[in-house]
Protein backbone atom coordinates (compact mmCIF):
# COMPACT_ATOMS: atom_id res chain seq x y z
CA UNK A 1 0.00 0.00 0.00
CA UNK A 2 1.35 3.38 -1.39
CA UNK A 3 2.08 5.96 1.67
CA UNK A 4 1.30 9.83 1.02
CA UNK A 5 3.67 12.65 2.58
CA UNK A 6 3.35 16.23 1.77
CA UNK A 7 6.96 17.71 0.81
CA UNK A 8 6.12 19.97 -1.93
CA UNK A 9 4.51 23.47 -0.75
CA UNK A 10 2.86 25.53 -3.54
CA UNK A 11 5.51 28.17 -3.96
CA UNK A 12 7.77 25.17 -4.76
CA UNK A 13 6.42 23.69 -7.27
CA UNK A 14 5.90 27.08 -8.91
CA UNK A 15 9.48 27.76 -9.05
CA UNK A 16 9.94 24.18 -9.52
CA UNK A 17 7.66 24.50 -12.58
CA UNK A 18 8.81 28.02 -14.13
CA UNK A 19 12.41 26.89 -13.35
CA UNK A 20 12.44 23.66 -15.60
CA UNK A 21 10.47 25.97 -18.29
CA UNK A 22 13.10 28.49 -18.37
CA UNK A 23 16.05 25.54 -18.75
CA UNK A 24 14.65 24.28 -21.44
CA UNK A 25 14.45 27.40 -22.91
CA UNK A 26 18.13 28.28 -22.12
CA UNK A 27 19.06 25.04 -24.03
CA UNK A 28 17.14 24.94 -27.07
CA UNK A 29 18.35 29.11 -27.65
CA UNK A 30 21.97 28.38 -26.39
CA UNK A 31 22.30 24.99 -28.46
CA UNK A 32 20.47 26.93 -31.59
CA UNK A 33 23.58 29.79 -31.24
CA UNK A 34 26.66 27.74 -30.65
CA UNK A 35 25.87 24.73 -33.01
CA UNK A 36 23.65 24.97 -35.35
CA UNK A 37 24.43 26.45 -39.25
CA UNK A 38 24.14 30.46 -39.23
CA UNK A 39 23.09 29.79 -42.78
CA UNK A 40 20.03 27.72 -41.55
CA UNK A 41 19.86 28.08 -37.67
CA UNK A 42 17.59 25.99 -35.47
CA UNK A 43 16.21 29.24 -34.11
CA UNK A 44 16.93 32.76 -35.81
CA UNK A 45 20.11 34.12 -34.35
CA UNK A 46 19.00 37.34 -33.42
CA UNK A 47 15.61 35.88 -32.00
CA UNK A 48 17.59 32.82 -30.31
CA UNK A 49 19.87 35.51 -28.56
CA UNK A 50 16.62 37.77 -27.22
CA UNK A 51 15.42 33.94 -25.92
CA UNK A 52 18.31 33.11 -23.90
CA UNK A 53 18.41 36.89 -22.42
CA UNK A 54 15.47 37.24 -21.33
CA UNK A 55 15.13 33.62 -19.76
CA UNK A 56 18.01 33.98 -18.34
CA UNK A 57 17.50 37.51 -16.55
CA UNK A 58 14.04 35.59 -15.43
CA UNK A 59 15.71 32.77 -13.84
CA UNK A 60 18.23 35.10 -11.86
CA UNK A 61 15.12 36.26 -10.23
CA UNK A 62 13.27 32.47 -9.98
CA UNK A 63 16.85 31.77 -8.56
CA UNK A 64 16.74 34.55 -6.16
CA UNK A 65 13.10 33.80 -5.24
CA UNK A 66 14.60 29.60 -4.27
CA UNK A 67 17.51 31.05 -1.99
CA UNK A 68 14.97 33.54 -0.21
CA UNK A 69 12.04 31.02 0.55
CA UNK A 70 15.34 28.02 1.19
CA UNK A 71 16.36 30.15 3.68
CA UNK A 72 13.11 31.67 5.57
CA UNK A 73 11.57 28.05 5.25
CA UNK A 74 11.69 24.82 6.50
CA UNK A 75 13.23 23.38 2.92
CA UNK A 76 16.42 24.70 3.58
CA UNK A 77 17.35 21.86 6.20
CA UNK A 78 16.73 19.74 2.68
CA UNK A 79 20.34 20.92 1.79
CA UNK A 80 22.40 20.50 4.96
CA UNK A 81 24.80 18.49 4.27
CA UNK A 82 26.30 16.00 6.87
CA UNK A 83 29.78 15.05 5.80
CA UNK A 84 30.28 12.54 8.66
CA UNK A 85 30.14 9.35 6.67
CA UNK A 86 29.07 10.88 3.70
CA UNK A 87 30.92 9.08 1.25
CA UNK A 88 29.66 5.61 2.52
CA UNK A 89 26.31 6.93 1.87
CA UNK A 90 26.66 7.80 -1.37
CA UNK A 91 28.09 4.53 -2.21
CA UNK A 92 25.27 2.86 -0.37
CA UNK A 93 22.91 5.01 -2.94
CA UNK A 94 24.78 4.36 -5.82
CA UNK A 95 25.03 0.58 -5.54
CA UNK A 96 21.04 0.60 -4.80
CA UNK A 97 20.73 2.44 -8.07
CA UNK A 98 22.70 0.39 -10.30
CA UNK A 99 22.02 -3.14 -9.02
CA UNK A 100 19.66 -2.85 -5.90
CA UNK A 101 16.97 -1.10 -7.54
CA UNK A 102 16.85 -3.94 -10.61
CA UNK A 103 16.73 -6.64 -8.05
CA UNK A 104 13.45 -4.68 -6.54
CA UNK A 105 14.85 -4.24 -3.19
CA UNK A 106 13.76 -1.59 -0.78
CA UNK A 107 15.55 2.13 -0.96
CA UNK A 108 18.50 2.41 1.48
CA UNK A 109 17.04 6.19 2.29
CA UNK A 110 13.40 6.15 2.41
CA UNK A 111 11.95 9.73 1.77
CA UNK A 112 10.61 10.84 4.37
CA UNK A 113 9.02 13.91 6.23
CA UNK A 114 12.87 15.16 7.76
CA UNK A 115 14.70 13.84 5.04
CA UNK A 116 13.32 14.36 1.17
CA UNK A 117 16.50 13.45 -0.47
CA UNK A 118 18.83 10.62 -0.57
CA UNK A 119 22.72 10.80 0.20
CA UNK A 120 23.09 11.44 -3.85
CA UNK A 121 20.15 13.32 -4.63
CA UNK A 122 21.00 15.57 -1.80
CA UNK A 123 25.23 15.92 -2.92
CA UNK A 124 24.36 16.63 -6.63
CA UNK A 125 21.47 18.97 -5.78
CA UNK A 126 23.58 20.70 -3.33
CA UNK A 127 26.38 20.98 -6.63
CA UNK A 128 23.49 22.02 -8.91
CA UNK A 129 21.41 24.80 -7.50
CA UNK A 130 24.33 26.03 -4.70
CA UNK A 131 27.49 25.98 -7.05
CA UNK A 132 26.91 25.65 -11.30
CA UNK A 133 23.53 27.62 -11.08
CA UNK A 134 25.12 30.60 -9.75
CA UNK A 135 28.28 30.30 -11.87
CA UNK A 136 25.96 29.86 -15.51
CA UNK A 137 23.90 33.30 -13.98
CA UNK A 138 26.71 34.73 -12.97
CA UNK A 139 29.63 34.12 -16.59
CA UNK A 140 25.65 34.90 -18.13
CA UNK A 141 25.45 38.53 -16.93
CA UNK A 142 29.04 38.82 -17.99
CA UNK A 143 28.75 38.22 -20.79
CA UNK A 144 25.50 40.31 -20.99
CA UNK A 145 27.30 43.08 -19.68
CA UNK A 146 31.51 42.20 -21.01
CA UNK A 147 32.51 45.32 -19.49
CA UNK A 148 32.69 43.98 -16.35
CA UNK A 149 35.01 41.10 -17.23
CA UNK A 150 38.86 41.55 -17.39
CA UNK A 151 39.98 41.80 -20.12
CA UNK A 152 42.48 39.82 -20.17
CA UNK A 153 42.93 36.87 -17.99
CA UNK A 154 46.44 35.60 -18.05
CA UNK A 155 47.60 35.36 -21.25
CA UNK A 156 44.23 34.75 -23.36
CA UNK A 157 40.44 36.92 -23.76
CA UNK A 158 38.92 37.29 -19.94
CA UNK A 159 35.30 37.67 -22.31
CA UNK A 160 36.45 33.87 -24.11
CA UNK A 161 37.37 32.24 -21.13
CA UNK A 162 34.18 33.93 -19.70
CA UNK A 163 32.11 32.27 -22.22
CA UNK A 164 34.20 28.95 -22.16
CA UNK A 165 33.16 28.28 -18.55
CA UNK A 166 29.69 29.86 -18.84
CA UNK A 167 29.21 27.40 -21.99
CA UNK A 168 30.65 24.25 -20.06
CA UNK A 169 29.06 24.88 -16.78
CA UNK A 170 25.81 25.01 -18.85
CA UNK A 171 26.53 21.48 -20.46
CA UNK A 172 26.81 20.20 -17.05
CA UNK A 173 23.22 22.14 -15.82
CA UNK A 174 21.61 20.38 -19.01
CA UNK A 175 23.08 17.14 -17.95
CA UNK A 176 21.86 17.44 -14.39
CA UNK A 177 18.63 18.13 -15.94
CA UNK A 178 18.41 14.96 -18.47
CA UNK A 179 19.66 12.75 -15.69
CA UNK A 180 17.29 14.20 -13.62
CA UNK A 181 14.19 13.78 -15.17
CA UNK A 182 15.03 10.26 -16.01
CA UNK A 183 15.52 9.74 -11.94
CA UNK A 184 11.89 10.96 -11.42
CA UNK A 185 10.30 8.36 -13.48
CA UNK A 186 11.73 6.07 -10.51
CA UNK A 187 8.96 6.10 -7.95
CA UNK A 188 6.16 4.44 -6.69
CA UNK A 189 5.09 4.40 -10.15
CA UNK A 190 6.50 5.70 -13.54
CA UNK A 191 4.29 9.31 -13.07
CA UNK A 192 3.90 9.94 -9.36
CA UNK A 193 7.12 12.06 -9.02
CA UNK A 194 5.87 13.97 -11.75
CA UNK A 195 2.55 14.08 -9.64
CA UNK A 196 3.82 14.98 -6.63
CA UNK A 197 5.03 18.58 -8.42
CA UNK A 198 0.96 19.44 -9.05
CA UNK A 199 -0.15 17.92 -6.16
CA UNK A 200 2.42 18.33 -3.91
CA UNK A 201 2.48 14.75 -2.17
CA UNK A 202 5.09 12.05 -2.83
CA UNK A 203 4.37 9.02 -2.71
CA UNK A 204 6.14 5.66 -1.97
CA UNK A 205 5.76 1.89 -1.20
Amino acid sequence: MSQKIYLYPMWIRLWHALNAILIILLIISGVSMQYTNPANPFIRFDIAVTMHNISGMILTANYMIFLIGTFITPNGKYYKLSFKGLFARLIKQFTYYTFGIFKHERPPFPVTKESKFNPLQQFTYVIAMFVLVPIVIITGWALLYPEVVLTKFFSGSGIKVNDFIHVIIGFFVSFFMFVHIYFCTIGATFVSNFKSMINGFHESH
